[in-house]
């Protein structure tokens, strides 16, 4: 078992698993806490927290670069496939670290403790996703930084890390509702391929991630409600304001609105946003 620091509240523990450079020491602190904060066995904060962390601790490898110069590979292959799962394994990594950075950075707001349940629970999972998906890579030979990443998802931390109703629209509604729209036809690729156990692996991610879009879409509700202000036009005039780009069609609806993202919210984006 890895050895832990001590972590003196729940912002000190999603604060230290953000900064930890060693993934294996990321995922455990992150569901390690996750677990204690459900046990109640944590504060919320401590006088004695660790600072919050302007950037994730990352590994040397892998190397980052723009996202318009990753290359694309069929899934026909398998060095195909092992470039996606490596793509969906950063995601993954992006994700268990922007779910922290929501709790911790967000930790004096006027929020229930619920907020912060259901927060950490989305890191918990982020975290299991991320060493499924290694795992997978490890099986057909391959290892989390063997290929280049982009840095462009913990670009969307920074942007709106003064802002809770911005981050919440951005990073779950947009980032993570993305997930839910590209993930169906990636299954069903795998499958085509005879790469049932990669399939098998993202089944497990889509299911989870809808509960994730579910949680951001629950909060920037009661944010709104508590401002006066109506969702889908405040969701549409945060996104124009802290999102590059247009909203990518097609939009798996279905799976949106049992998340609580009705098309109310992005169907007039697709064309309209700043880019």
């Amino acid at each position: 078992m890895t050895d832990l620091p001590a972590i003196h509240s729940l912002r000190d523990g999603a604060v230290r698993a953000i900064r930890a450079a060693d993934l294996d020491i990321k995922t455990l602190l992150t569901q390690e806490t996750a677990r204690r904060w459900s046990e109640r066995s944590l504060s919320l904060r401590s006088p004695r927290d660790t600072p919050i962390a302007d950037r994730p601790g990352r590994p040397a490898k892998p190397d980052l670069i723009p996202p318009r110069q990753m290359p694309k590979r069929a899934l026909t292959t398998e060095k195909g496939r092992i470039a996606l799962l490596h793509a969906i394994a950063h995601i993954e990594l992006n994700a268990v670290d922007l779910a922290l950075d929501i709790v911790a950075r967000f930790a004096s707001e006027p929020v229930p403790n619920s907020f912060f349940d259901g927060w950490m629970k989305v890191a918990f999972e982020e975290a299991k996703h991320f060493r499924m998906v290694r795992d997978r890579l490890r099986q057909l030979g391959a290892e989390y930084g063997d290929l280049p990443a982009h840095d462009g998802l913990w670009q969307a931390a920074h942007d709106t890390r003064n802002d809770l109703t911005a981050r919440l629209a951005v990073v779950p509604l947009i980032l993570e509702a993305r997930g839910l729209d590209v993930t169906p036809a990636l299954q069903a690729k795998m499958r085509e391929a005879g790469d049932l156990e990669s399939a098998a692996v993202l089944d497990v991610i889509y299911e989870d991630e809808k509960g994730h879009v579910a949680v951001g879409a629950k909060w920037f509700r009661f944010l709104c409600a508590r401002q006066k202000k109506d969702p889908a036009a405040a969701f549409q005039a945060l996104v124009r304001a802290n999102f590059r780009g247009p909203l990518k069609a097609p939009f798996n609806d279905i799976a949106r609105a049992e998340a609580g993202l009705t098309p109310s919210f992005y169907r007039s984006m697709t064309a309209s946003v700043n880019t």
